[in-house]
């Protein structure tokens, strides 16, 4: 896979996986096709404005990285669709905390997978 689409397609699965996890309460078994069209269409917006504000950024930054994802995963889950729980955002907050948290856990595990790989190169 080509090095500059591997970031785009990180931010998108991140987000929609969050948006995904989410909108089920936490219920694998509860996600059907509906969930997986909106958190599809939530996770390739929110990953393509996310990427577009690091690119803008031009930061390397792990917890930038993700702070933007999460905000922006938030932000397109509150317009995109409405809450499940809570108040009128709740879900879109904690949906973009999960994009946050996934999007740094998974950086910095490919980080260090990567890093692993060129020294035993």
């Amino acid at each position: 896979m080509k090095p500059k689409i591997t970031p785009i397609l990180e931010n998108v699965a991140e987000s929609t996986a969050a948006c995904l996890i989410t909108m089920a309460q936490g219920n694998i078994f509860a996600i059907g096709l509906s969930h997986w069209l909106i958190a599809s269409q939530t996770g390739v917006v929110a990953g393509l404005v996310a990427t577009v504000a690091i690119v803008a950024t031009q930061t390397d930054k792990r917890w930038l990285i993700s702070a933007l994802l999460g905000i922006a995963t938030a932000i397109v889950d509150f317009y995109m669709h409405p809450g499940n729980f809570g108040s009128v955002a709740t879900e879109a907050i904690v949906t973009g905390i999960g994009a946050a948290f996934l999007s740094y856990v998974a950086g910095t595990t490919l980080r260090y997978i990567r890093s692993r790989q060129t020294v035993t190169s």
